[in-house]
């Protein structure tokens, strides 16, 4: 998979899911967030901060869910995700117990990425 958005420290992907999911990686594999430098943290919560805003704007869910994982592969990343209350899941985490069959209707995806894109390369300026 191609990444959505890729810099010389960062990358970010798209996760498959009936929800918007996207998961920034650091370009180099640091296994805990302690061990990336001060710039590259602080450009992964400036990107953190402009995708949940985005994600809210576009989507309005019910919540925004971040987390940082990185225990099958150890290589430090963050999950942003947009959640409903009628996705599969909540208020379960996306890897807990399915609550129901799914009744979203999202708008575009494409159009999201293609507006969180350009937003992140006027960002990155």
């Amino acid at each position: 998979m191609s990444p959505l958005y890729e810099n010389e420290h960062i990358k970010i992907e798209i996760e498959n899911s009936e929800i918007p999911w996207l998961k920034i990686f650091t370009q180099y594999p640091y296994k805990e967030m302690s061990e990336i430098p001060s710039q590259i943290r602080h450009e992964i919560y400036d990107l953190l901060h402009i995708v949940e805003k985005e994600m809210i704007h576009y989507y309005t869910p019910t919540k925004i869910n971040i987390a940082s994982f990185g225990n099958y592969v150890p290589h430090v990343h963050w999950h942003i995700m947009a959640r409903f209350a009628e996705d599969s899941y909540y208020p379960e985490p996306m890897w807990g117990k399915k609550q129901r069959e799914s009744t979203l209707k999202l708008p575009s995806s494409k159009i999201f990425y293609t507006q969180l894109i350009k937003k992140l390369a006027i960002t990155a300026k």
